[in-house]
């Protein structure tokens, strides 16, 4: 007996966004049929402007789709209304932009800390949490410094302890290592890998690099809004040559 396939964390069926009316419409997704398992780690590739971001803020359920569907976890979220889809966010996605939107009165534990607190965790549990992400992207000998101390990759690392913090099903990067040098990206996407083989958390990065999209599991390539490749990631990258 052959065993069901497990229901996508992440799913599309049709999914369609348009900006603009009349001679001002521009269709950026055409159509965008995608399943991503529990556990996967993708790449999303494709020239800038072919709608990648705009494919990640549906998938995070940041923007509304202008016709097809986005299901999280089963959910379709064009059935939630704003509250319940708020709460799917934060209880379900992590997310980690090029721009880091730190607190920058707070230190870089604080910052971390800050989802774990709002979570429940106790003061105790999310410091021993926060050091220990901070610790295993490079950051345990800067828990005490606010953002302006930092660099700038050091933000972004700090940034991408925080959306690590709650342990979310779903961890969504729009180039989360575009601002870091090469020793740092590596570091991250060995965070990735291991969260995708042990915690089976699924991850989703936009990435331009092709050494940092050899680590994923899967590539999705899309041009001008369509899905024009789609597979394993060593089979993605022959043919992309």
């Amino acid at each position: 007996m052959i065993a069901a396939s497990p229901r996508p964390v992440l799913e599309t069926r049709g999914l369609v966004r348009v900006l603009g009316e009349g001679d001002a419409r521009n269709e950026i997704l055409h159509g965008v049929d995608l399943a991503i398992p529990q556990g996967e780690f993708c790449a999303i590739m494709g020239p800038s402007g072919s709608g990648k971001s705009t494919l990640m803020y549906l998938l995070g359920a940041l923007d509304r789709p202008s016709g097809g569907s986005v299901l999280i976890d089963g959910a379709d979220t064009a059935k939630l209304d704003d509250d319940a889809l708020a709460a799917v966010r934060n209880r379900k996605i992590g997310f980690i932009f090029q721009f880091h939107y730190l607190m920058p009165e707070f230190t870089a534990l604080e910052n971390v800390m800050m989802p774990l607190l709002k979570g429940g965790a106790s003061s105790r549990q999310a410091r021993a949490r926060a050091s220990a992400l901070l610790g295993d992207l490079g950051l345990g000998d800067k828990l005490g410094r606010i953002p302006g101390r930092l660099s700038g990759g050091e933000q972004q690392r700090v940034a991408i302890a925080r959306s690590l913090a709650n342990e979310p099903l779903v961890i969504l990067g729009d180039e989360p290592t575009g601002n870091l040098d090469t020793k740092n990206a590596d570091r991250v996407f060995a965070v990735f890998e291991q969260l995708a083989r042990e915690k089976r958390q699924t991850i989703v990065v936009v990435t331009h690099d092709p050494d940092m999209a050899a680590r994923t599991d899967r590539i999705l390539r899309i041009v001008d809004g369509r899905i024009v490749d789609d597979g394993p990631t060593k089979e993605v990258l022959e043919r992309m040559g």
